[in-house]
């Protein structure tokens, strides 16, 4: 017996499709099958499985888990919740590995499956090991058991463990995500006036995309603190692992912002820390941390990745712009949006109580939306390399962590390729309009240079 996935299916950090068309219940069993038999080969026997709100997820668990247990595992049911709960699950329950099913912020007709496997994140060449081993029909074959554990209660209070945070009025929209059901458990226990939106769980999403990053899904957020004149107000995406983040003023708190103040504390209470952001956050964020006493750390976009790094250097706090935050820091260093907001809640009472001050008090940088440009599949990778060549023998200031940095007078811009999709990603920022544009301007010579232009495409 074996299995072919879609090509498409099979990504740098999760797997992820379209149900019915790239994805469907045959790929969940195989995953299963796979999935166990790698953690019964590494000496493990229990596998927690927990689901988003999309519609086809209870179908795909059903299939995974018959997977899992027709290679011996056995299984602990967590239900449906954010993708972090099922993080917590895997820290704290004594299983081997975890799945969420999940299509974190992608249309609805999307699903997908994001895995760990004792205490790592499963990405990269674990994924495609999944894949060949389906192919090959290389699973082992057993039966396991089916159990449940109802975590979120536990979830809910470990969130708020050590809390020292003040009263806010803050307002809260969870998109009709999976986060939902925890924002109402988590806001009945914090001090404060709690305002919420879109806390009913509705696989459509009515009511706007659930992606905190892009500026007009947060228009009812601001809305709703300008109305009843909160404090701050903080939104999730699809899956409750990515937050964002709006002042008192309806401006807009981004990841590498957000990051800024949560470090603050750490980094009274850890002095000389590490603390890594990825490759797109502000040159304002990597010299803030600098001023903190902190030691900034540069590196590779996709929460895989980051966490392996943070695991890697001892970095007790890591940010990606996107809005992944992940605290070590008297928690387990994966990505959590609920820890997060909580933890900007204690952060903002120890730095004086308005996160609209502290977003006030940062230097004023003008900055691109991400720009994304179709490439050819086997140009993408090529032209970066082409890029750094030039710009080395040019003698341009670059970092190659991830694609092309290059920083001048005027601030910096990014080329680099897309771990997901046939795509080049730049992204630019300067202190004014003027120097953004000259920056924007050698993208575009760049990209022109390796035979290619920008076309018009913006957006995920």
């Amino acid at each position: 017996m074996s299995h072919h996935f879609h090509p498409t299916s099979l990504r740098e950090y999760d797997i992820r499709g379209i149900v019915g068309q790239t994805l469907g219940e045959p790929d969940a069993y195989a995953i299963g099958r796979g999935f166990a038999t790698l953690v019964r080969r590494g000496g493990g026997t229990r596998v927690a499985v927990g689901y988003d709100g999309r519609e086809s997820s209870p179908i795909l668990e059903k299939a995974l888990i018959r997977g899992l247990n027709e290679s011996g595992v056995d299984v602990t049911r967590i239900g449906l919740g954010p993708t972090p709960m099922l993080y917590y699950a895997e820290a704290e329950l004594e299983v081997d590995g975890g799945i969420m099913i999940t299509g974190s912020h992608n249309p609805a007709d999307y699903n997908g499956f994001k895995m760990v496997m004792f205490g790592n994140a499963f990405f990269g060449e674990d994924i495609q090991t999944l894949g060949v081993m389906a192919s090959e029909g290389d699973w082992e074959a057993g039966s396991g058991t089916v159990g449940e554990a109802d975590i979120m209660d536990l979830y809910v209070d470990r969130l708020l463990r050590n809390f020292d945070g003040g009263a806010f009025r803050i307002g809260w929209d969870a998109g009709n995500g999976a986060a939902g059901p925890v924002v109402e458990k988590l806001t009945a226990l914090l001090p404060g006036e709690h305002h919420l939106l879109f806390t009913d769980v509705d696989a459509r999403f009515p009511n706007h995309h659930p992606d905190p990053t892009e500026e007009k899904n947060l228009a009812d957020l601001k809305a709703l603190v300008a109305a009843n004149n909160l404090d701050f107000g903080i939104a999730f995406d699809g899956d409750g692992d990515r937050i964002g983040a709006v002042d008192g003023e309806g401006r807009v708190v981004w990841g590498d912002q957000l990051l800024a103040v949560l470090a603050e504390p750490v980094l009274a209470d850890v002095p000389g820390a590490t603390i890594i952001a990825d490759v797109k956050a502000s040159q304002a964020l990597y010299d803030r941390v600098s001023e903190l006493g902190g030691k900034p750390l540069m590196w590779k976009t996709g929460h895989s990745l980051i966490k392996s790094k943070m695991k890697e250097t001892g970095a007790p706090l890591a940010g990606e712009m996107s809005g992944h935050i992940f605290f070590a820091h008297d928690y387990y260093g994966f990505d959590d949006g609920l820890y997060a907001a909580v933890r900007l809640i204690r952060a903002v009472t120890q730095l004086g109580g308005s996160l609209t001050a502290l977003r006030s008090a940062m230097p004023d940088m003008v900055n691109t939306p991400e720009m994304r440009f179709q490439v050819d599949e086997s140009r993408k990778f090529p032209v970066i390399e082409e890029v750094l060549g030039r710009l080395e023998a040019s003698g341009a200031t670059v970092d190659r962590t991830d694609g092309a940095r290059v920083n001048t007078d005027d601030g910096w811009w990014l080329l680099r390729a897309s771990n997901t999709q046939d795509v080049l990603v730049a992204r630019a920022e300067a202190k004014d309009r003027e120097g953004l544009d000259r920056l924007v301007g050698q993208i575009d010579e760049q990209l022109a240079l390796s035979g290619l232009e920008r076309g018009p495409q913006a957006g995920h």
